[in-house]
């Protein structure tokens, strides 16, 4: 089986790039290279391409041996005229050539000048088909974009060595047959002959990949299906064209030469890497045009500058009209243009300038906070940044401070004030020297000097005004003494007229005395005591005691100071202690005394502390670091208060003696201590009662009051007929304690049921005897461990014991009151002489 490929041309309009099949005649393409191109060429019109990249990989330049031909770095073969071809074939070489010119070895170019052959039909004679196992494949194949025909044009033939004995109908599949675009390609059925319809756009097809199938009438088919790739040759038919129409770089002003302004972009929609998309960038025209400032590599794109003497105050903005050009930029490379911005930063390289070299102006004394004089400057770097701001700084003639300037944000001007007094009669004049500067560093700009600042002389003339009364200074100390008596005087606050420089005719006034220590002498201002002079009133801060003056001319203008009269220490005041301590026996065992003295330091400690002889029994003093002591016991003591005479001297010997209450306490933190009673030798016999006192004495008289009303009870009746229940119960409970008995409660009383012994007792007011109400009582009564009657024999009396020998005798259990009163007097007296004992215990 062979495969053939043909192409038949004609006359192409100018500019018409195209490309035909490419055969491969020899063994080595890079010696002999065939190529079939129509009879007619216009100039500069494509006739094929050559890899000269694998048959020449260090060279850079190609010649051709016919002038006719030109040969670009690519390989690409273009016409230099139009061209007309003979039937006869047409050769010529093309050689690299290196630096020095000497020729090296060359690869023959073969045209083949031809036209369209006749297919031929195969019929088949054979009734038994065989598939063939020879080669299918095709050469490949390329397309010319844009190509202007005539259409439909014959592209490729496909055979099949079947069609020797086989009658064999051929046909393709694939984009631009039954797929988009459709229609594009076609084949003869019975030739095997594939022709293109229309011109083909690379940018939207770069390919065609098809399938060629071979088979026959019945539909056998005697070869797999072909793969078919048709390529499209790029024809450079797309401009190349930046990005952005409009671009805006900036770069600061002075900068060096060779800095990277910015890089600009194109694209190209040809074919990559190919002779129509490398791209060379040119800078058309600057605006404004003189002198040049900037450059553009070819190949990057990237700007530069090419001269540091870029100025914004000069121009600050500059415009660059580029080009960018395909074909490595040859004259016919499509071409585009676009416009760059190049915007100037700002530098400081302009020093602000005053606008006049001296200024005068001028200020009544005595003025403060006002403005005196505006000064203009001239900056030529961009208003309100740094660059511009200006800062004013005085730098002579403002020693005294006052003056001050500020620069104002709204005008850039210097504002000059007065913020301290004026003194006609000190200066009538002040000369200041004002400089200025940027808020930003300066920047040297090339070839220049680093300038100096900007100075310039103001001259303030100071108008005098009648004024009254000076004090200076403000604030005026004197020496005094401590303790100075009344009627001593000291020498008083001086104020000055500043006409006439002395104090005549002034008159003082004292407005501030706290403690109302002096008294002043208007006419001269000296001050007298009225008082003791006392370093340690709580009028005096830091030894100082202050008296505020003021002072009046006739005019009644007046200024005020102030005459600190500052007290030298004397030492009049012995140190001094708390005279009350506590001593907790469960905590420690001693007191700590911690002295004051009122004067000051040169009087004060170290102190000395000393024991009276009649306390050196009990106690003993121990110094510390001659500012405390320590008051131990000298044997455990009771808990009790007790007189401590102490005696403290300062350093200079200056004494006190001072009775100390040492309170020896129970406790564990001396506030815990509850002791209630005076120091031993104030100790007085007066009764003081406790609440178990009083609690007692209420209850007794409780008691009393009880018996009392027993007894109006029986008396008050006729009579009284009283029955005891019988010896078994009515002995009373005996209690062997002696503390109180137990309260009567119900509990303590049984009322027993009604037996046979029962009573009538009957008594009529004041006798016993008579009738009276039938009552059934039974009881049985213990109080404070005495029993009414007892069957136990010593140890406890009874009521009947009490009863005299005298009396009659009567009923048992039948009890007059005056038996009562026997029996409960001399008991009430027993407890009442023992509430007493536990009282003044």
């Amino acid at each position: 089986m062979a495969v053939a490929s043909a192409a038949s041309g004609s006359i192409f309009c100018k500019q018409l790039l195209f490309c035909l099949s490419v055969l491969i005649l020899s063994c080595d393409a890079c010696q002999k290279i065939s190529l079939q191109v129509p009879s007619h060429l216009q100039a500069k019109t494509l006739v094929g391409k050559a890899n000269l990249k694998e048959c020449f990989p260090s060279a850079h330049l190609f010649l051709s041996s016919d002038p006719d031909f030109r040969i670009l770095e690519d390989g690409s073969i273009y016409t230099t005229h139009n061209l007309i071809l003979s039937s006869e074939r047409k050769s010529f070489s093309i050689f690299p050539s290196d630096s020095q010119g000497q020729e090296q070895k060359k690869i023959e170019i073969v045209l083949d000048v031809g036209g369209k052959k006749a297919p031929k039909k195969r019929h088949s004679r054979d009734t038994v088909l065989k598939r063939s196992k020879r080669r299918w494949a095709p050469i490949p194949c390329s397309l010319m974009e844009n190509s202007l025909g005539p259409f439909p044009q014959h592209i490729q033939q496909v055979q099949s060595d079947a069609a020797q004995n086989y009658t064999i109908f051929y046909s393709i599949s694939g984009p631009g047959v039954d797929k988009e675009p459709f229609n594009l390609f076609y084949i003869d059925k019975d030739t095997g002959d594939i022709f293109c319809t229309r011109s083909i756009d690379r940018e939207q097809y770069e390919q065609f990949p098809l399938y060629a199938y071979a088979t026959t009438a019945d539909g056998y088919a005697p070869e797999y299906p072909l793969p078919l790739l048709f390529k499209v040759e790029d024809d450079n038919d797309n401009a190349p064209y930046f990005e952005n129409k409009v671009t805006v770089f900036s770069v600061p002003e002075n900068c060096r030469t060779g800095t990277s302004v910015g890089q600009v972009t194109a694209i190209d929609l040809d074919e990559p890497d190919t002779l129509h998309t490398r791209l060379k960038y040119k800078i058309l025209q600057q605006i404004p045009d003189h002198p040049k400032h900037f450059s553009i590599h070819p190949d990057t794109g990237v700007i530069t500058t090419t001269t540091p003497l870029l100025d914004r105050e000069h121009c600050d903005t500059y415009k660059l009209v580029m080009e960018v050009r395909d074909m490595g930029g040859q004259p016919f490379g499509l071409f585009n243009t676009g416009t760059i911005t190049i915007s100037l930063e700002d530098e400081n390289d302009n020093p602000p300038y005053f606008t006049e070299t001296s200024y005068f102006t001028e200020v009544e004394e005595n003025r403060i906070d006002v403005e005196i004089l505006r000064m203009a400057v001239h900056d030529q770097d961009l208003p309100y940044t740094p660059h511009s701001k200006a800062v004013y700084k005085i730098l002579q003639g403002n020693e005294n401070g006052n003056f001050k300037i500020s620069t104002d944000p709204n005008t850039n001007e210097a504002v000059l004030c007065v913020v301290k007094a004026l003194n006609y009669e000190v200066n009538h004049q002040v000369v200041l020297q004002i400089g200025v500067l940027n808020e930003a560093q300066f920047t040297k700009a090339a070839n220049s000097k680093t300038p100096t600042m900007c100075t310039t002389t103001v001259t303030v003339k100071i108008k005098d005004r009648d004024e009254g009364p000076e004090c200076q200074p403000p604030v005026k100390v004197i020496q005094s003494t401590d303790g100075l008596q009344p009627g001593q005087e000291l020498q008083g606050y001086k104020a000055l007229d500043p006409e006439t420089r002395s104090g005549e005719g002034l008159r003082y006034k004292k407005i501030g005395d706290e403690d109302n220590w002096f008294e002043i002498n208007e006419h001269t201002g000296n001050l007298r005591t009225i008082k003791v002079l006392d370093r340690e009133s709580k009028f005096v801060k830091n030894d100082r005691y202050n008296v505020s003056v003021v002072a009046m001319d006739t005019d009644g203008r007046s200024c005020t100071g102030t005459l600190v009269v500052r007290l030298e220490d004397y030492n009049d005041h012995p140190p001094q202690i708390d005279t009350e301590v506590t001593i907790c026996q469960h905590a420690k065992d001693y007191a700590v005394l911690k002295p004051v003295d009122a004067d000051g330091p040169e009087n004060g400690p170290p102190f000395q502390f000393f024991l009276d002889n009649s306390a050196n029994k009990l106690w003993n003093l121990e110094t510390k670091d001659g500012k405390t002591a320590i008051l131990h016991q000298q044997q455990i003591l009771d808990y009790n208060n007790y007189n401590v005479p102490v005696i403290i001297k300062d350093r200079h010997g200056l004494h006190a003696k001072h009775m100390l209450t040492v309170r020896v306490c129970d406790c564990t933190t001396p506030s815990d201590c509850k002791m209630n009673f005076k120091t031993v030798r104030d100790v007085k016999p007066n009764v003081i009662l406790g609440r178990w006192a009083i609690l007692a004495m209420v209850l007794g008289s409780a008691l009393l009051l009880c018996i009392l009303f027993t007894c109006f009870c029986v008396t008050a009746k006729r009579t009284v007929k009283k029955c005891f229940p019988d010896v078994a119960q009515q002995n009373l409970i005996v209690s062997n304690t002696e503390g109180p008995g137990e309260e009567v409660m119900e509990a303590n009383i049984r009322l027993p049921t009604q037996t046979s012994n029962i009573c009538d007792t009957s008594m009529s007011v004041g006798t016993l005897g008579g009738q009276g109400v039938k009552t059934q009582q039974s009881f049985e009564m213990v109080k404070g461990g005495y029993t009414l009657d007892s069957s136990k024999g010593g140890g406890h009396q009874t009521l009947e014991s009490v009863k005299g020998a005298g009396q009659g005798v009567m009923e048992p259990g039948r009890y007059t009151c005056t038996d009562w009163h026997s029996f409960t007097q001399p008991r009430l007296g027993e407890e009442s002489i023992r509430g007493h004992t536990l009282i003044k215990n």
